[in-house]
């Protein structure tokens, strides 16, 4: 289970007002250079996201551990595995 702070909320709010601004971008005919800077930005922004989710997951693994070892384990790889799959 993912604990979702208010900052992490924030973030993707911020990163869908970018995206809509690349739909507006389009729409306006901007340079392709542009868009394309623009939605590195926004995909920066998913990365650095998804880094604070794991990062967040993990952290509460550590603090919480499961009374079976494991289990532990498993959870710990799980989230490895998301961190090395970006």
């Amino acid at each position: 289970m993912v604990k979702c702070d208010k900052s992490v909320l924030n973030r993707l709010k911020r990163t869908e007002g970018q995206l809509r601004g690349v739909q507006k971008m389009l729409e306006e005919g901007k340079e392709c250079g542009d868009i394309v800077t623009q939605l590195s930005a926004v995909r920066s922004s998913v990365d650095r996201i998804m880094g604070l989710i794991v990062a967040e997951n993990l952290k509460q693994c550590l603090e919480n551990p499961s009374a079976n070892p494991e289990e532990q384990e498993e959870t710990i790889k799980k989230a490895i595995q998301l961190v090395i799959k970006k």
